[in-house]
Order: structure tokens, then C-alpha cells, then sequence
């Protein structure tokens, strides 16, 4: 058994795959807890690891009109509440350098933005928190490009690393997934996780919003750990068509069981 690292209590290994998963901002206090709390049974039951993500601001968002979450002021208390309260990692992102000393105070891990894993500050910024990170891979870099991100966090003492696939533009308003980028990354000696809600997204695809094909979500998630994942990234919410963000791109709650069933037999297999 390989150990990668602790994120607040939970230990990661490679005996057992890990997940990431919660709704893509945080929406109402207690719609948000709710989905944590459901997510953490579940996970308990099946003896998966569990990390909670919601986003206190997405600062990426296709159109100026589109819900970007809280903020970090109104945020951050909600996610120390799901923290402490259910005593859970909680993982959130940041966007700009001076948001990584605040975040570390509440998150368990802080994620960097697809759009922004090439950003030196930032990355530098989150990694002097010691706190350990998710760089997610951007839909515009090879796996290679992410062994030069994680070197940059290295130079600053920071090695609790781990790296996200969630797709590569494929022309205009489409992702594809090359599932050789997991053992590619893998190689880095960092635990690979994939996201496999973004990864079905089609970015600006629906106008003003994204589109998404979340009919592919479950056989991109099995891709994922047949291909060698060690955790799963998810974006789920108990009615998507309701979701502040992302809604055409998460898993419904009510899929996350069977769906995790299947996973844990496929990893066991592999």
C-alpha cells in the first residue's frame, strides 16, 4: 500500500479510491449541508474517503448574469460549518493570490482552477499555505506541462500535490478526454483524479451558459479508475436542473450510490 498524504484526519492511500464531490457553488446553508451530509453517509457506508467541494466564488463563469456563489467573506463560514459540524475535508478554489491565506484558515485543501494551473503566483500563493492542493489540468495543457506546476509548488516546500483531468478542448464548445493523461501524470508521483462531471461539460455550449452531456458522466468516471485514477471528482446536486452553476454538467444525489457501487468494484479489479 502506498500512502500519499493527510488531508486533516483523512489519509489517502492507494488501497481504496477517494472522492471529491459536492455542488459546484455554494447555494443555500442548509441545501449545501444537506448534500454534504448525504454524500458523507453514502461514502461512510461503501468505506470511501470523502472530501466536500463547493466553490465560494467561480470567477469564470460565461456570462456576467451567471450565480458566481457567495464570496469568500459569506462562504468561508459555510464551509467551516460542514467541516467542523460533519467532520469532513472541505476543498474550495481560489482565484487570486491574495485569497490563499484567508482560504486557509477554513479549507482542508485548496484547489487551483483549470483555467489558472499555469498561473505562478497563485500557485506559489497556495503552496506557502502548506495546506495540500488540487491543481486541475488545464483544457489547454498536455500532461507534461503539469509536471512544471507541480515543480513550482515544489520549489516552495509544498509537495501535497494532486492533479485533476477534466478534459481538453476539442474545437469550439467541446471537451474530450485522452485517458492516457492519468498514467502520464502519474508519473509525477502525485495521486491523479478524475473529474468526470467537467469533463462531459460543453463550455459556453448553451449561449450565455454551458452545456453539458451528463449521460456520459458514469462512463467516463469508470474510464477514470480502469485508467489507473486514484480519486473521482464529481459535481453532484439532488435536482441539476435547479443548480446556482453547472447544473447540465453534475450527477444527480440520487446517482451517486450505484454509481460509486460500480466504481469500487471496478477499482478492486483493475
Amino acid at each position: 500500500m502506498t500512502t500519499f498524504f493527510k488531508v486533516d484526519d483523512l489519509e489517502l492511500t492507494d488501497e481504496r479510491f477517494f472522492l471529491i464531490a459536492g455542488p459546484c457553488v455554494i447555494e443555500e446553508e442548509g441545501l449545501t449541508r444537506e448534500i454534504a451530509a448525504e454524500a458523507k453517509k453514502i461514502c461512510l457506508e461503501l468505506g470511501i474517503p470523502f472530501i466536500f467541494k463547493a466553490s465560494f466564488d467561480k470567477a469564470n463563469r460565461s456570462s456576467i448574469h451567471s450565480p458566481r456563489g457567495p464570496g469568500i467573506a459569506e462562504g468561508l463560514p459555510i464551509l467551516d460549518k460542514i467541516k467542523t459540524g460533519l467532520n469532513v475535508p472541505v476543498l474550495s478554489d481560489i482565484h487570486e493570490p491574495w485569497q490563499a491565506e484567508t482560504a486557509a484558515h477554513v479549507l482542508s485543501i485548496i484547489q487551483i482552477p483549470a483555467f489558472l494551473s499555469r498561473q505562478t503566483d497563485l500557485l506559489l500563493a497556495a503552496a506557502r499555505t502548506d495546506l495540500p492542493l488540487n491543481i486541475k489540468k488545464s483544457q489547454l495543457m498536455s500532461p507534461d506541462d503539469m509536471f512544471l506546476a507541480v515543480k513550482k509548488t515544489a520549489d516552495v516546500g509544498n509537495r501535497r500535490v494532486m492533479l485533476t483531468e477534466r478534459g481538453t478542448f476539442f474545437g469550439y464548445n467541446n471537451l474530450v478526454v485522452d485517458f492516457r493523461s492519468i498514467p502520464r501524470m502519474k508519473e509525477s508521483g502525485c495521486p491523479v483524479v478524475m473529474d468526470a462531471t467537467h469533463a462531459v461539460q460543453r463550455p459556453s455550449g448553451a449561449g450565455e451558459i454551458s452545456g453539458g452531456d451528463p449521460q456520459f458522466i458514469p462512463m467516463l468516471a469508470a474510464a477514470g479508475i480502469a485508467a489507473g485514477a486514484d480519486g473521482i471528482f464529481l459535481e453532484i446536486h439532488p435536482h441539476p436542473e435547479k443548480a446556482l452553476s453547472d447544473g447540465t454538467n453534475s450527477l444527480p444525489l440520487s446517482d451517486l450510490r450505484p454509481l460509486l457501487i460500480r466504481l469500487q468494484k471496478l477499482y478492486n479489479v483493475r
